[in-house]
C-alpha cells in the first residue's frame, strides 16, 4: 500500500515499516531543523536525537489524538520535548564529568604531586563533621553507605556533605590560584 500523508498514522499503528523511511523523507527536514534549534551545532547529537524522535513517534502513536491537533504539530512537538530532554542529558553528564574531574585533579593533588598546597590547612577550613566525612571517604576510602550507618545519618546526608565540601575546597583552591 501507497503511504501519504492522509494514512501515515494509520500505517504507523499497522506497523508498517515503510512509514520509516516516508517519516524521514517527508518530515525529516522539519524536525531536523527543531532539533538543531536546541542542539546547535553538533551533527552526531542532532542525527541521535532524531532517530529518538522517530523511534518515539513509531511507539507512542497510540497516543495521537487527531481532534487535538495535526499530525505534523504533533511530531513537531516530540521533536522539540525530545531535543530539550537531550540538553538536560548532557548537561548531567557534564556535570558528572566535572565533578569526576575536580575529584581526581583534588585526590592526585594530594597524594602525588606536593604542589606547595598545605592538605592539612585546606581541609581545616572544613567543619569537623564534613572534615572527619571527607577525609574518611576520599582519603580512606570508606564507602557511603558505611559512614551513614556511622553517623546513624541517611546516606543521601553523607552525600550532601561530600557535595558542600567540595564546593568549599574547590573555592579555596581557586581562590588561592590553584
Amino acid at each position: 500500500m501507497k503511504i501519504t500523508d492522509e494514512n501515515v498514522v494509520q500505517q504507523i499503528i499497522l506497523k508498517n515499516e515503510q512509514t520509516i523511511p516516508y517519516l524521514i523523507q517527508n518530515y525529516g527536514g522539519l524536525l531536523h531543523s527543531i532539533i538543531r534549534q536546541y542542539l546547535k551545532g553538533n551533527q552526531q547529537d542532532t542525527e541521535e536525537c532524531l532517530a529518538d524522535v522517530i523511534t518515539s513517534i513509531w511507539f507512542h502513536i497510540d497516543s495521537f489524538d487527531s481532534r487535538k491537533n495535526e499530525f505534523k504539530q504533533w511530531i513537531a512537538a516530540i521533536a522539540k520535548y525530545r531535543a530539550i530532554d537531550y540538553i538536560r542529558k548532557t548537561e548531567k553528564t557534564k556535570r558528572q564529568v566535572s565533578k569526576f574531574e575536580f575529584d581526581e585533579h583534588f585526590y592526585h593533588q594530594s597524594t602525588l604531586k606536593p604542589s606547595g598546597i598545605d592538605l592539612t590547612a585546606i581541609l581545616s577550613e572544613l567543619s569537623d563533621t564534613e572534615r572527619a566525612i571527607f577525609e574518611k571517604y576520599y582519603v580512606e576510602g570508606v564507602p557511603s553507605n558505611e559512614i551513614a550507618e556511622e553517623y546513624n545519618v541517611k546516606q543521601s546526608w553523607v552525600h550532601n556533605k561530600l557535595s558542600r565540601g567540595r564546593k568549599k575546597l574547590k573555592t579555596l583552591l581557586l581562590k588561592d590560584g590553584v
